[in-house]
């Protein structure tokens, strides 16, 4: 176990370097591309390194992220986000001005408020709309909606529409493999028959990108896709667990917790919400048991957690006492990553390196 103070979060080289060879593998096995999204781990040496493996550019969820991003030096930015106030477009039109960026459409208001706010700097910004493939959050539905937006964005001078893309996040509520074989296919063709509508109209659409850890090897195994943006695959989690996605053993991030106190029927961590999160599963995840997986103690259960404390309960003896340490799998690595400033970085179980959370905080 590492010897470092707590709670830490530990991040396995190994399990790290794995998991994104995995995902590049799959986009060369199916002659797509891989732009993996940097929300799950908001790490410049971590983009970095899905870079030097192949990925062709990153996915960020924000602005703020897609500044830290591009003044590391990353020069293919997505931003998987539909953008319109005028302080946002004035950062992202200095932005397109740094790196290629391209930026979501989901509207037609919001395509001409980004139009006429680069028409004042003769500015052109790449664009890609989002559709819709059953999350219903953000996007139009696909289809003639689809097509519609793409006709009026083909008539603003400053936009350039090169691609549809789509987050079938509800993905990660599924309860079967077979109804998240559904969600991806259905996810594919949500993408690629809003493109072939668009294409049969002459606007021609370069990319179709897909997401979702859960369906990215579904979705991204269809005809028609070019392109997949999975996330949360490089490190996994709990959720992806539960979902058959992963397994507990490809997991590479961890939280290192110690005990502070035993009790006859519990016994209390120093990792409560402020360091794991409240969260039991994203989007209705009903596979989650408490809020973490004790790797070294799977049938002791984090039944329940207040700001600074993680409450663990037993139905069978344990060995914990005073100060041990324990690794917890997090629920959704996520929101656990931007709690924290840095990553312990081991190989073999001896601390390596430590890397900021570059990005951290980074939500505007």
């Amino acid at each position: 176990m590492l010897r470092v103070d707590t709670p830490s979060l530990l991040l396995d080289i190994g399990k790290l370097t794995q998991n994104i060879k995995a995902m590049q593998a799959f986009s060369l096995q199916h002659h797509i591309a891989l732009r993996p999204h940097i929300k799950t781990h908001k790490s410049v040496h971590i983009a970095k390194l899905q870079l030097k493996h192949g990925a062709v550019g990153i996915t960020v969820a924000k602005l703020s992220e897609a500044e830290v991003m591009a003044d590391a030096g990353i020069e293919n930015i997505f931003i998987a986000y539909p953008i319109s106030a005028p302080k946002k477009l004035k950062k992202l039109l200095d932005l397109t001005l740094q790196a290629n960026i391209t930026v979501a459409i989901d509207s037609i208001e919001q395509a001409k408020m980004i139009n006429e706010f680069f028409q004042s700097s003769n500015q052109m910004v790449e664009v890609w709309i989002k559709v819709d493939s059953g999350l219903h959050r953000c996007g139009v539905t696909p289809g003639e909606e689809a097509l519609s937006l793409a006709k009026f964005i083909t008539s603003c001078s400053q936009l350039r529409l090169t691609g549809i893309f789509t987050h079938a996040g509800h993905s990660y509520a599924a309860k079967t493999t077979d109804e998240l074989l559904l969600i991806g296919e259905q996810e594919a063709a949500a993408v690629v028959e809003s493109a072939l509508l668009c294409e049969q109209a002459n606007i021609p659409i370069l990319h179709r990108s897909v997401g979702s850890t859960p369906t990215y090897q579904i979705s991204g195994a269809m005809a028609g896709i070019t392109e997949v943006r999975p996330g949360n695959a490089a490190f996994f989690d709990m959720v992806q667990v539960g979902l058959g996605v992963a397994t507990v053993e490809q997991c590479a991030l961890t939280v290192l917790a110690s005990v502070v106190s035993t009790k006859t029927n519990r016994v209390i961590v120093d990792s409560g919400s402020k360091t794991l999160t409240s969260e039991r599963g994203a989007h209705g995840n009903e596979s989650i048991k408490g809020f973490g997986y004790i790797k070294e103690h799977p049938d002791l259960t984090i039944e329940r957690l207040s700001e600074e404390h993680g409450i663990l309960t037993f139905s069978s003896p344990h060995t914990l006492q005073l100060n041990d340490t324990v690794e917890i799998i997090p629920n959704h690595a996520c929101p656990v990553v931007n709690l924290f400033d840095s990553y312990f970085v081991h190989k073999n179980g001896e601390h390596i390196d430590t890397w900021p959370v570059d990005a951290r905080g980074c939500n505007k």
